[in-house]
């Protein structure tokens, strides 16, 4: 009986999205990949907002329920408050319907996230959605989601279906820091381009570095992004300094190069695209810089976790000054029979960092054991969750600390960063899954 309901529903939202697509006429900016939907599906909207009126998805509705739901109007907030009830997809759909026949004000471009947890998933979502751009950011060795699928190929295959069927006048965006990523070109008809640290893209990125204030806090990010792409026509400028605050992570240069690359595609020139990212600010929980108890840092990254971003975030650690260097790790979720590779090279690198690890579930116990070939043992604590852990790490914290906190969502990591972050009361604002769906789960 549920999965008939499912199945109307899923109906009833393609046919009202589609009708909102024909009548409107949007763009369609689609982003994909293994980590870094989010924070590059915000770095387009920001950028792109300033040319144009845009909608993208928040949270990570990237779903068959999810892509429409952003198509047919604003209904994050409402779907993470109520939950995924009955009542809710009676109102989504009955008030969506009838603002078809009213609406005077839709975007002129939807910047939306496609996700693939199963074989057919990008596939199915680009034919029923189909982008004018498709934008891919990483996959990785070991990506995230490669428990439903063969091994990752087949994951970078299905990845790539967002752009295998794009037509001559469409647009292909990719990763040219990612070989798996970089190679997709060759699947698409479509114009590339593509950005990256490594020379040879259309969008290059260099001179990244942290931005540290007067008494080490790490305040954000700064590179410069430049291009002498056949794109940009003569006289436009070709290298312009980037600010990225509140944020840290070479992930976030890479959706800015991302989302440089899509604002040339309308129009816009370099020093336009870098002003405009002055007001990104970047997702909850990705890399987020916050206040902790003892007037210690936190690095929220508490928003998921794959094997590369939980390096890159442990890279991010690594290259920042601290008294001392606090990692608290939890569970990598959806990795199949890669689970224990990816955890235990997880605590080998982690090992080689951090003055104190924190590990929370089952599978980051194999990371605990591999960093105890690299520390001292009884600077490694493990517990079974995030609310066992909680009350701990609160005690290990010591005035100055730097603190790492990450793990996949299914692991609530941010009910950690809420007991050590020197403002709870202003969780809402600031930690991810704060809806009431989260919170009383």
């Amino acid at each position: 009986m549920k999965n008939l309901i499912k199945k109307i529903i899923v109906f009833k939202l393609d046919i009202l999205a589609k009708l909102y697509i024909w009548r409107f006429k949007p763009d369609i900016v689609a982003v994909t990949g293994n980590v870094g939907k989010t924070s590059t599906k915000e770095a387009i909207s920001v950028v792109l907002g300033k040319i144009k009126k845009v909608r993208s998805g928040k949270g990570n509705l990237n779903n068959e329920f999810g892509v429409p739901l952003t198509i047919i109007g604003d209904w994050a907030d409402d779907y993470y408050e109520t939950g995924n009830s009955f009542i809710f997809w009676c109102k989504v759909l009955s008030i969506s319907f009838f603002r078809w026949f009213f609406e005077n004000n839709y975007p002129e471009v939807l910047v939306l996230e496609y996700g693939a947890d199963r074989p057919g998933d990008i596939a199915r979502l680009v034919r029923k959605y189909r982008p004018k751009i498709g934008v891919i950011t990483a996959v990785g060795e070991i990506p995230v989601h490669v428990e439903y699928f063969s091994d990752p190929s087949g994951l970078a295959r299905e990845k790539s279906k967002l752009i295998s069927s794009l037509g001559s006048s469409e647009y292909a965006v990719l990763n040219h820091d990612d070989p798996i990523v970089y190679d997709m070109k060759e699947k698409t008809k479509a114009k590339v381009m593509s950005y990256g640290f490594i020379e040879g893209g259309t969008i290059g990125l260099s001179n990244f570095d942290f931005r540290i204030d007067d008494s080490y806090k790490p305040e954000g990010v700064g590179f410069k992004i430049h291009t002498g792409s056949s794109y940009l026509p003569a006289g436009r400028q070709a290298f312009v300094p980037v600010i990225l605050n509140d944020v840290l992570g070479k992930s976030q240069a890479l959706a800015a190069g991302a989302a440089s690359c899509v604002g040339i595609i309308y129009g816009m020139n370099l020093i336009e695209i870098s002003q405009a990212l002055a007001d990104y600010k970047g997702p909850k929980g990705r890399l987020k810089i916050l206040n902790g108890i003892k007037n210690s840092i936190i690095i929220d990254d508490t928003y998921n976790a794959a094997p590369s971003s939980t390096h890159l975030a442990l890279e991010t650690l690594k290259y920042l000054p601290a008294k001392r260097r606090v990692a608290v790790l939890g569970d990598m979720l959806e990795l199949g029979k890669y689970t224990i590779e990816a955890h235990e090279e997880m605590g080998n690198f982690s090992g080689s960092i951090v003055d104190i690890l924190v590990t929370v579930g089952a599978r980051a116990k194999f990371s605990a054991y591999s960093a105890g070939n690299q520390m001292d043992q009884k600077n490694i604590h493990s517990f079974v969750n995030s609310d066992s852990a909680k009350i701990k790490v609160q005690d290990l914290i010591q005035e100055g600390d730097l603190i790492l906190v990450k793990g996949s969502q299914g692991m609530r990591m941010e009910k950690i960063v809420e007991e050590i972050m020197a403002e709870p009361e202003k969780r809402k604002e600031l930690l991810v899954r704060q809806g009431k769906k989260w919170l009383n789960m």
